[in-house]
C-alpha cells in the first residue's frame, strides 16, 4: 500500500514531527490548508519579519507608482506574475496547481491607486485591504502575493532548512523571482532546492509563524462584525458582495476604522498551528459519548463511533504521532474506516516500530462491534503491507476473544506482523493521562504492545 497524504519528509525518511520544525511540511499531492498572512509579519517582534513586510509593501505600492508614471502595462504584468506561487503549495488545491489572475482583474486592483485618494496619496499600509474593494480576491490570493514578492527570502529559508535536515536538493529553475532592486520579476536558474519527487517541480518552505487559516484582516470578519449592512441594503436577502465592495469604495473611512481596530488588537493575532489538540473537557465529553454508544450499526452508531474516535485519538496521540487523515477503504465488499498517522519515530517505541515492522505510517482500524471476528483480523492483515508497514491497531469496544487473539499471535509468528487492540478501557486510560499531563497517552499503546509481544513465541 502506498503512503496516504505523503509529505516531503516522509519520502526522504526524515522522521521529524511537524511540531519540531519551523516550517510547514509540504504535501506531495495537495496544498497545505493554510495561508501566509502579511499581518503576522507586520505585528512580529522580529526585525527581520518587519523588514520583510516593508519590502512586501514597497513592492506592491511600486505598482501604483508605475501606473502613475504611465507604465501601466508593466504594472499589470508584474501583478499577474505575483498572483500565484505554486512552489509553496499553500491553499486548497488538490493538485498543487493554481491559476493566475487575468489582465482585467489585475487592472481592477491597480485602479484602486486612482479610485481611493488615500492609496493615491500614500499607498497601502496593509495591501490585504484590496479584498474589501475587488471581487474574487480572498485569502488564497493574499497569500500568493505575499509569497511571490518574498520568494527570495523563502528560497534562502528553504535552503537553510534543507541543510539542517539533510533534505536532498537539485538545481532548479524559478521562472518568476522578484528582484526588489529592479522591481520586476525575472528568471532564476540553478537554485539548489528540494523538488517534488512526483514531478520534479521545485518546492519552497514557508515559516509556520506566517501561517493562518484566515488572514487577520479579512473580508468575512469585516462583513460580519463591522460592515453597516443595514445602511447598504434594507433587505438582507439583497445584500450582495458586489454591493458591499461598491459601498466600501465610496466610504473608505469604514475600512480605515476596521483596520485600525485590527491593529489595536494585534496581540490577539497569532499564527495557527497545523494541528490543534482539542481541550481536555472536549476529550472527556467525546469519550463519554463513545461509552454510551451500543455496538453494531443500527441507527448509524458505527459512524458515530468512528467520527468520535476520529476526533479524539489525533489529539490524544499528538505530538508523538502526526495525524495524516481518516481513510475509507473497501475489503471484500465491506466498508472500513481507518485512522492513518505518520510515524515520526520520535520515541524509542515508535523508532522500534519503524525499524522492526517498516511502518512509515500507522494504521488504526475502528470497529464498533461486540467482538472482533476472524474476518476482521484477516482484513487488517491484508492491509498491513509495503510502505504502511506490518504494525496495526484495532480500535474496538472489548478485548479480542481467545481464538482471534491467537490468530494475531500466529500472524506475528508467520509473517512478523503485529496487531494490537485498544478497547474502551484503554481509551479511558488515555483520556485520563491526557487530562493529568503526567504521562503521554501513547504510553498505553506501548503497554498494550508489550503485553502482545510477551505472548509471542
Amino acid at each position: 500500500m502506498a503512503l496516504f497524504r505523503p509529505r516531503l519528509t516522509d519520502h526522504y525518511g526524515i522522521l521529524v514531527p511537524q511540531a519540531d520544525l519551523d516550517f510547514a511540511i509540504p504535501f506531495l499531492d495537495e496544498d497545505i490548508p493554510l495561508y501566509a498572512d502579511p499581518f503576522l509579519l507586520w505585528r512580529s517582534p522580529s526585525q527581520q519579519d518587519q523588514a520583510l513586510h516593508a519590502s512586501l509593501l514597497n513592492a506592491f505600492n511600486h505598482l501604483g507608482h508605475l501606473c502613475a508614471s504611465g507604465q501601466n502595462v508593466q504594472a499589470v504584468t508584474t501583478l499577474i506574475a505575483a498572483s500565484e506561487c505554486d512552489e509553496v503549495g499553500l491553499g486548497s488545491s488538490a493538485n498543487r496547481l493554481g491559476k493566475r489572475i487575468g489582465e482585467a482583474k489585475a487592472q481592477e486592483i491597480l485602479d484602486l491607486f486612482k479610485l481611493i485618494p488615500q492609496y493615491n496619496r500614500a499607498g497601502f499600509r496593509h495591501f490585504e485591504e484590496i479584498q474589501f474593494f475587488v471581487d474574487g480576491i480572498s485569502k488564497d490570493r493574499i497569500s500568493d502575493f505575499t509569497c511571490s514578492f518574498l520568494k527570495s527570502f523563502l528560497i534562502d529559508f528553504t535552503i537553510q532548512q534543507c541543510e539542517q535536515l539533510r533534505i536532498p536538493t537539485s538545481p532548479s529553475d524559478i521562472p518568476r523571482l522578484y528582484d526588489s532592486r529592479k522591481n520586476l520579476f525575472k528568471e532564476a536558474h540553478g537554485i539548489p532546492l528540494p523538488t517534488n519527487p512526483r514531478n520534479g517541480n521545485p518546492l519552497l518552505f514557508v515559516p509556520k509563524r506566517w501561517l493562518r487559516f484566515v488572514p487577520w484582516i479579512s473580508y468575512d470578519d469585516y462583513f460580519e462584525k463591522y460592515c453597516p449592512q443595514d445602511e447598504i441594503s434594507h433587505k438582507p436577502e439583497e445584500l450582495t458582495r458586489v454591493a458591499v465592495l461598491n459601498y466600501n469604495r465610496d466610504h473608505y473611512g469604514m475600512i480605515e476604522t476596521y483596520v485600525k481596530t485590527k491593529e489595536r488588537t494585534l496581540k490577539d493575532c497569532h499564527n495557527d498551528p497545523l494541528f490543534a489538540q482539542i481541550p481536555i473537557t472536549s476529550a472527556k465529553r467525546k469519550f463519554s459519548a463513545i461509552k454510551k454508544l451500543p455496538t453494531g450499526k443500527d441507527d448509524g452508531v458505527d459512524k458515530q463511533y468512528e467520527d468520535l474516535m476520529g476526533q479524539l485519538l489525533p489529539s490524544l496521540l499528538y505530538p508523538q504521532l502526526d495525524f495524516a487523515q481518516d481513510q475509507a477503504r473497501t475489503d471484500s465488499g465491506v466498508s472500513i474506516r481507518d485512522l492513518i498517522f505518520y510515524n515520526t519515530a520520535s520515541t524509542p517505541f515508535l523508532k522500534d516500530i519503524f525499524d522492526t515492522y517498516g511502518s512509515r505510517q500507522i494504521t488504526m482500524e475502528m470497529k464498533n462491534v461486540a467482538a472482533i471476528e476472524r474476518q476482521h483480523v484477516d482484513q487488517l492483515n491484508r492491509y498491513l503491507a509495503d510502505e504502511l508497514g506490518r504494525f496495526g491497531l484495532f480500535i474496538t469496544r472489548h478485548p479480542l476473544k481467545s481464538a482471534e487473539f491467537t490468530r494475531t499471535i500466529d500472524l506475528w509468528s508467520g509473517q512478523r506482523k503485529a496487531i494490537v487492540t485498544l478497547t474502551d478501557a484503554d481509551i479511558a486510560l488515555m483520556v485520563e493521562l491526557f487530562e493529568s499531563r503526567q504521562r503521554n497517552p501513547i504510553d498505553v499503546i506501548v503497554k498494550k504492545y508489550g503485553e502482545f509481544r510477551a505472548k509471542c513465541p
